[in-house]
């Protein structure tokens, strides 16, 4: 089941032409990526980086831009684990508008999992597998 995060577009991730700047998208991304780590995975993003010191950069983004979204907008940001390789995580987004069914956003990102003391890949760690799994199962 896909995790949704609610957001609302601020005055600051507009443009000059009234509508969100693209690399705001980009940072909605990780806002809803980390909304999912706390209230999906019971696991507070914070926590991630300095407890288990697992950093997720990103090495590879794919983004459809369909429908532009304005000022005051209430968006939901989709967020899944859509496949796990040894050292990666490919995410799968879609944005929509609050309470819409049509996809105005739509992206593929990898991250690598790296040890944050040496900035080394790592394997992904099995709780997190578990824990997406355990989620995606219901």
């Amino acid at each position: 089941m896909p995790f949704r995060a609610q957001l609302k577009v601020r005055f600051g991730d507009i443009d000059h032409a009234g509508i969100v700047y693209y690399p705001r998208i980009v940072h909605y991304f990780h806002v809803a990526m980390e909304e999912y780590f706390s209230q999906a995975l019971r696991e507070d993003y914070a926590h991630v980086l300095e407890q288990h010191r697992l950093g997720l950069p990103t090495v590879h983004l794919e983004v459809d831009f369909r429908r532009p979204f304005k000022f005051g907008d209430r968006i939901e940001v989709e967020v899944r684990v859509s496949r796990f390789g040894d050292k990666s995580v490919e995410w799968s987004y879609r944005i929509f508008r609050q309470g819409a069914d049509e996809v105005c956003v739509e992206a593929r990102v990898v991250t690598v999992c790296v040890h944050l003391d040496r900035f080394k890949p790592m394997q992904v760690p099995q709780w997190f597998r578990d824990r997406v799994e355990r989620y995606e199962a219901g």
